[in-house]
């Protein structure tokens, strides 16, 4: 029993250990400055597309805004996100990242006012 007991100790321990203390963000709203058509959209999603974190992307230009579904565990630095902007011609207004799935946060920029 007692090797049983050191055993399931362990065991948790190392679970504890393993997991991370925060979750990896699952989306990145960018807003952007410069977006009048939807050439403009198709640069900004080709840019982001381009880097190998990028799952999804879903650009507004109504919002001024873009977002950016993250594959699992990955993420893209801001400095990236700027270079890649400021070099589609765009500037980057904002950056946040957010556990809300891309479904989610696409829906409630379509449906904001």
């Amino acid at each position: 029993m007692k090797n049983f007991n050191t055993l399931l100790t362990s065991v948790t321990f190392a679970t504890v250990l393993a997991t991370p203390a925060f979750a990896a963000p699952k989306t990145i709203q960018i807003g952007l400055d410069g977006l009048v058509c939807a050439f403009c959209a198709q640069g900004v999603e080709k840019k982001m597309k381009s880097q190998s974190a990028t799952d999804k992307v879903f650009v507004s230009i109504e919002k001024k805004v873009a977002v950016v579904a993250l594959k699992d565990g990955q993420d893209i630095p801001d400095a990236t996100i700027k270079a890649e902007i400021t070099d589609a011609g765009y500037v980057v207004k904002s950056i946040a990242r957010s556990e809300e799935s891309f479904d989610t946060l696409t829906k409630k920029i379509k449906a904001s006012k």
